[in-house]
């Protein structure tokens, strides 16, 4: 799959203050999901890891889509909004793949990341709080967005290595 656009990672600064330090982060971590899948077919980002998982590239994706809609519309912006592939609230639909494609998951991930960082943006600060369901108690959007960093960073780690097993590419 030939493709004109090279995904780029900055590093994150490494003197910048603390709001602008955690979202150059998450942004490293949402460049990095996207690299990892870069050059890949429709097939290739499908593939699935070692039986019994299901666990594909394209999978990722259309998690990490669920996830930004959730903590950022949801929680932090309390949007009531559908999950994207679930009518009964089910944050594991976003792995079955079966007739999904590249354009429909990166299309429904990076709306949701751009409606992240405007939703984000528009917070007067870091110190911000909001009821989490979830977790029955107030939270900061600092507290938010370390979550997403870790959501982000733990499925890249098996990003790695799906991608290593479709065609071998490596890297961190």
């Amino acid at each position: 799959m030939e493709r004109t656009e090279r995904i780029e990672r900055i590093d994150p600064p490494l003197t910048a203050d603390e709001r602008e330090t955690l979202r150059a982060y998450l942004d490293y971590h949402r460049a990095t999901l996207a690299w990892k899948c870069e050059d890949l077919s429709d097939e290739q980002l499908r593939r699935t890891s070692t039986p019994p998982s299901t666990l594909s590239l394209l999978g990722l994706v259309r998690h990490m889509a669920e996830v930004e809609r959730h903590w950022y519309r949801r929680v932090l912006n309390g949007e009531e909004i559908p999950h994207l592939w679930s009518d009964s609230h089910d944050f594991q639909a976003a792995y079955e793949v079966s007739g999904s494609g590249r354009a429909e998951a990166f299309g429904a991930w990076e709306e949701e990341v751009a409606h992240s960082r405007r939703i984000e943006a528009a917070c007067a600060s870091l110190d911000v709080t909001v009821h989490v369901p979830r977790w029955g108690k107030e939270a900061s959007l600092r507290v938010l967005t370390l979550h997403l960093i870790h959501e982000y960073a733990r499925h890249n780690g098996h990003a790695d290595l799906l991608r290593e097993a479709v065609d071998g590419v490596t890297g961190a």
